[in-house]
């Protein structure tokens, strides 16, 4: 109930003087609520502040059993039990085209969405943004991100008052998803339109089934004008007290000084040692792929004449012409060449010939030096086998031949390939879903090149970035912000305790050892 006490606490934050005003009437939207929890504290919170406010909640639950009793406590309550409906929000949204003041969720961690996969992907295809998941789609072991989706949804206008939302989330949907994917584009597509305001870290041991650390996002449309480009980050992992008796995996509970205490911090808007204050595009990043030309050289090995069997352009020869190669490569096994030509040429070449015959086919009557190579079997090659069994017996070397495509321009080499977070350029962003033009732009085509010529040209010089590749992405690295160094204790002082051990052991064995 704290935990609720302190979300309810940071969702109304800033509305104090909206919510005393008499006759007062706002909304509230609990999409997984449960037996209803967060929206009797809810209501309890505005009716201590302003006894002639009305807040009129609203809710939807997927389990039979805590929906009835939600109904229930709603109706003795004396709040409108109608307004609590039945069904899984994904699939059955029980509020299509409502939106309400405010809106919070404590939504079940890490639960898959398979069973309503089909819906979901459904509307995300046929309505995009004029949907509830436009911005992209989780992956399917985690549906976090669709309950914030959905809830997004559902915020008022900015023209008719906004919105302001809370939830609680794991600390997977910070920085689950590499750039371009489901999760990154949902955060991008949340900061790039200024609706962030605040992610509060909790400590952990909080709740009864679970002991992880949670997170409050606050999201909103309406954020005041000293908050707007930005995102308050708040540490508050160390403001529990211990619980005497731990229930379940609660063995910690937020007091209610603790409570008044985070609630200021993100009042205040100051920065300091819990608080963190950076603009939107601090979370964003350019991942780029960074190239190294691929050098080879060629050779006959084990490993060569494997990957010679194992190519599919040359599995396509006739039997007894891949019998005639196998018998070649076994006879110039240890070859070492320069370049493809000569490496191909000089496998066909040891191909056995009779007198009268040109190189590359095994003359009548010859048993080739095996007898699984037919008398007067012609090994023939096209371009593309050639490129083939060159391809084969190639082995990457930095030291090796420059490979080069009909350009001119040097091919990369898959196993030295890397890839780098670049800082996003500091320019006005305005979301887009497609990121096409804004990648091609010369702001982020200058800061990638800025960053690989102090970064990474100094130690590869012979690298180069692939554009064609490169994606936008956003985390939220909250704990790294908070991150403070504690260097490792002097070796002198490691070395003295350890022989101070070393000495105790020693007398612990003497004393066994006995006079």
């Amino acid at each position: 109930r704290e935990v609720i006490a302190l979300m309810v606490d940071l969702l109304f934050a800033g509305d104090d003087d909206a919510l005393a005003t008499p006759g007062t009437k706002r909304t509230l939207f609990d999409p997984a609520c449960g037996t209803g929890g967060m929206l009797s504290v809810a209501a309890d919170h505005v009716a201590a502040m302003n006894p002639d406010a009305e807040l009129i909640t609203y809710g939807q639950e997927l389990n039979a059993e805590t929906f009835a009793t939600c109904v229930a406590d709603m109706m003795v309550k004396g709040q409108d039990a109608g307004n609590i409906v039945f069904g899984n929000s994904f699939s059955e949204d029980g509020f299509v085209g409502e939106s309400f003041d405010y809106l919070l969720a404590n939504p079940p961690f890490g639960v898959e969405w398979k069973s309503v996969q089909q819906v979901v992907r459904d509307e995300a295809a046929t309505q995009g943004f004029a949907g509830r998941f436009g911005a992209g789609l989780p992956r399917i072991n985690d549906g976090s991100f669709l309950f914030l989706q959905h809830m997004i949804a559902k915020m008022k206008p900015v023209a008719e008052g906004g919105s302001r939302l809370a939830i609680v989330f794991n600390g997977s949907p910070l920085f689950t998803g590499a750039a371009g994917s489901g999760e990154s584009e949902i955060r991008r597509w949340i900061i790039e339109n200024d609706w962030l305001d605040a992610v509060v870290a909790l400590p952990d041991q909080l709740f009864y089934n679970t002991g992880i650390s949670t997170y409050f996002w606050i999201v909103t449309n309406r954020k005041s004008p000293e908050r707007r480009g930005t995102v308050q980050l708040i540490d508050a992992r160390d403001c529990f007290v211990k619980m005497r008796k731990s229930l379940g995996e609660k063995r910690k509970q937020i007091s209610p000084a603790q409570i008044a205490e985070i609630t200021r911090l993100y009042g205040d808007h100051v920065e300091g040692d819990r608080v963190k204050i950076l603009p939107n595009a601090a979370f964003g990043f350019l991942r780029v792929t960074v190239e190294r030309p691929l050098r080879v050289r060629w050779e006959v090995t084990d490993e060569t004449i494997a990957a010679v069997a194992a190519d599919r352009k040359l599995a396509k020869l006739d039997a007894a012409v891949l019998a005639a190669l196998e018998v070649a490569l076994e006879s110039v096994r240890g070859l070492t060449a320069d370049s493809a030509v000569e490496v191909v040429d000089a496998v066909l070449a040891a191909v056995p010939a009779g007198t009268g015959e040109r190189p590359g086919s095994v003359p009548a009557g010859s048993d080739a030096g095996s007898s699984d190579v037919p008398a007067g079997t012609e090994v023939k090659l096209t371009k593309a086998q050639r490129a083939a069994l060159a391809a084969a017996l190639a082995v990457a070397d930095p030291d090796g031949t420059l490979i080069t495509d009909r350009k001119g321009d040097p091919e990369p080499d898959p196993a030295r390939r890397d890839a780098e977070n670049v800082p996003l350029p500091e320019v006005p962003i305005v979301y887009e879903a497609d990121v096409t033009a804004r990648l091609e732009s010369p702001a982020y085509r200058n800061a990638i090149d800025d960053y690989l010529a102090a970064e990474v040209l100094p130690y590869v010089p012979d690298a180069w970035v692939d554009h064609a590749k490169t994606k936008i992405g956003y985390e939220i690295p909250l704990t790294r912000q908070f991150y403070t160094y504690v260097p490792p204790r002097p070796l002198e002082e490691i070395d003295a305790e350890i022989e101070a051990l070393e000495a105790e052991i020693r007398e612990l064995l003497d004393e066994v050892r006995g006079p």
